[in-house]
C-alpha cells in the first residue's frame, strides 16, 4: 500500500501509446467509449504551490509529477464568487453560479432563520452534473466529501459533505445521508470516519483512506474526492505560511494514496484530475458593511443584536459581498444604497476595489438576485459585525472570494493519464471548461456547460 512515495505515473505513457494504437482519441469528436476518471479537489490550492514548489521549499512529489507527466493550467479563472460551494458546483457542471443555482457557500439569510445553513443539498443544483450524466450512461459513480452532494440520487456510492451542530449527532446524520450501509461497511475495516466539521489535515488523511478503499472495493467509473485542510490552514495562517506548506505536504501524501489506488485498480487506464476551487490572498482588515447599512437605517436590530427588519442586506463571501434589496423594484432604496457604497468606496482605506452593478453581475454569472457586489482588494475581507466600527482587525490571515479577475484568485487544474499530452501547459483556462472536458473523457455530455472542452491530446 502506498505510504507517501511518488505514484507510478510513468506507466501512463505506455497506456497512452496502447490506446493511440487502438485508435482511441480524446479530440473534438465524440467518444466511442469511456475511461475511468478520478477527480480530486484540493481546496485553496494555488497553482504556484505546484508550479513553483522549489521557490516555496515544498516537498510534494505526487503533485509535482502532474505537470511533468500530464497537462496543466498556469491558472484557472474562477466564477463569481470565488468561494468553495459555487466553484465546486461549476467544476461538476460547467455552468456559472447564476445558472447552476449555488450562489454562495451559505444561503441568503439576513435574519439567521436558517441558523448558518450552507448549500449542502444537491437538489438545489438546477442543471445536470457529471454524476447525473455518468449515471444516465449506465456507469457508476462514487463520492467522498464533495460539496453540495447531499441526497445526490445519481451517485452510486456516496459519502456526502454535511455537518450541522458539530456534535456527535452529526455522525448520525451523515450515516443516514450516506448510501445505506456504505459507511458501516467501510468503518468495520478502517475505523471511524472523520466528522463533517473536521477540516484539519487529520480529516483529509482519514477521507483519503476511505476514498482509496472505496475505489478498490467498488471500482467506480467516475469518482470525486474533496480535501479541505489546506484551505483551513490558509485561513488561519495565510497562504504559503509554514503551517499551510506543512499541511500541503501531508495532503500530497494523502493524495498519493488515492492516486496509487487508482493506478492499481484501473491498471494504468484511469484519468486522474486534480483541481482547486479558488486561490488565496493574505488578510489583515475586516470591512463590516452591515454596520454601514444599519447606520443608514437600512437594517433594524433588536436589543439582543438580532435583525428584526431590513431593506438592504449583506450576503458575504470572503473578499466580496452581494448587496440584496428586500424589494428589488424599490428605486429609492437602490439609490440610497448606491450612494452609500460609493461614499465608502471613495476612501481607499476602506479596502473597496470596485462596486459591481447588477447588470455586470448577470453577465459574469453571479448573484442573480443582488443589486450590487462589493469587491474588495486583497488584504481586506467582509466582516460579519452589525455594530461597532466599519473597519476592524481581521480574525483570519487569509481568504478568497475576491473578484475572479484578480490573479491571486487563480485556481489549479492538473490532469494525467492515457491520451493526455505530457508536459503541456494549457495557459490560463476557464473553470467552466473543466466539467465538459471530463465529460468528453467519460464519453458523456453536459448540454448545460457554458464553455467548450479543453483539447488535451495535442
Amino acid at each position: 500500500m502506498f505510504r507517501g512515495r511518488p505514484f507510478a505515473i510513468g506507466g501512463w505513457r505506455w497506456a497512452r501509446l496502447a490506446l493511440v494504437l487502438a485508435a482511441f482519441s480524446f479530440g473534438a469528436r465524440a467518444q466511442e467509449r469511456h475511461v475511468p476518471v478520478v477527480l480530486i479537489s484540493v481546496d485553496g490550492l494555488k497553482p504556484e504551490y505546484v508550479l513553483q514548489a522549489d521557490a516555496h521549499h515544498l516537498q510534494i512529489p505526487n503533485l509535482r509529477r502532474f505537470p511533468r507527466e500530464g497537462s496543466f493550467a498556469e491558472g484557472v479563472r474562477g466564477v463569481v464568487p470565488t468561494v468553495t460551494y459555487p466553484s465546486h458546483t461549476t467544476l461538476i457542471t460547467g455552468a456559472s453560479p447564476a445558472r447552476h443555482g449555488i450562489y454562495a457557500n451559505t444561503t441568503f439569510d439576513p435574519q439567521q432563520k436558517n441558523r448558518g445553513g450552507w448549500y449542502w443539498y444537491a437538489e438545489d443544483i438546477r442543471v445536470p452534473t457529471l454524476w447525473d450524466a455518468v449515471a444516465e450512461a449506465h456507469l457508476t459513480t462514487a463520492n467522498v466529501h464533495w460539496p453540495v452532494s447531499v441526497a445526490e440520487r445519481h451517485i452510486t456510492w456516496n459519502l456526502p459533505q454535511y455537518w450541522r451542530a458539530g456534535t456527535p449527532d452529526d455522525r448520525k446524520l451523515l450515516r443516514v445521508l450516506a448510501t445505506p450501509g456504505l459507511l458501516d461497511d467501510l468503518e468495520k475495516e478502517l475505523g471511524p470516519y472523520a466528522d463533517g466539521m473536521d477540516e484539519e489535515i487529520g480529516g483529509d488523511e482519514n477521507r483519503a483512506r476511505f476514498a482509496a478503499r472505496l475505489m478498490e472495493w467498488k471500482r467506480p467509473d467516475f469518482m470525486t474526492v474533496y480535501l479541505t485542510a489546506l484551505d483551513t490552514a490558509e485561513h488561519q495562517f495565510g497562504p504559503f505560511s509554514a503551517e499551510a506548506n506543512a499541511t500541503l505536504e501531508r495532503i500530497d501524501a494523502a493524495l498519493g494514496r488515492v492516486v496509487e489506488a487508482a493506478e492499481r485498480v484501473y491498471k494504468g487506464q484511469a484519468i486522474i484530475c486534480v483541481v482547486s476551487d479558488h486561490g488565496f490572498a493574505g488578510v489583515s482588515r475586516d470591512v463590516n458593511l452591515g454596520v454601514a447599512l444599519r447606520q443608514a437605517g437600512l437594517m433594524n436590530l433588536s436589543e439582543k443584536g438580532e435583525v428584526t427588519g431590513w431593506k438592504g442586506a449583506v450576503w458575504s463571501s470572503g473578499g466580496s459581498a452581494a448587496i440584496v434589496l428586500r424589494d428589488s423594484a424599490d428605486a429609492t432604496t437602490k439609490s440610497r444604497v448606491s450612494a452609500l457604497l460609493q461614499q465608502i468606496a471613495a476612501n481607499r482605506a476602506n479596502g473597496i476595489d470596485r462596486i459591481v452593478p447588477a447588470e455586470e453581475l448577470r453577465e459574469r454569472g453571479g448573484f442573480p438576485n443582488a443589486q450590487f457586489l462589493v469587491a474588495l482588494r486583497p488584504g481586506f475581507e467582509i466582516g460579519e459585525a452589525l455594530t461597532g466600527k466599519l473597519i476592524t482587525d481581521s480574525g483570519s490571515k487569509g481568504t478568497h472570494g475576491y473578484w475572479p479577475d484578480i490573479p491571486e484568485m487563480r485556481s489549479s487544474f492538473f490532469i494525467a493519464g492515457p491520451g493526455i499530452a505530457a508536459g503541456r501547459s494549457l495557459g490560463t483556462i476557464d473553470m467552466r471548461s473543466i466539467a465538459p472536458t471530463l465529460a468528453r473523457l467519460l464519453g458523456v455530455r453536459l448540454p448545460a456547460a457554458e464553455a467548450e472542452p479543453i483539447e488535451l491530446d495535442r
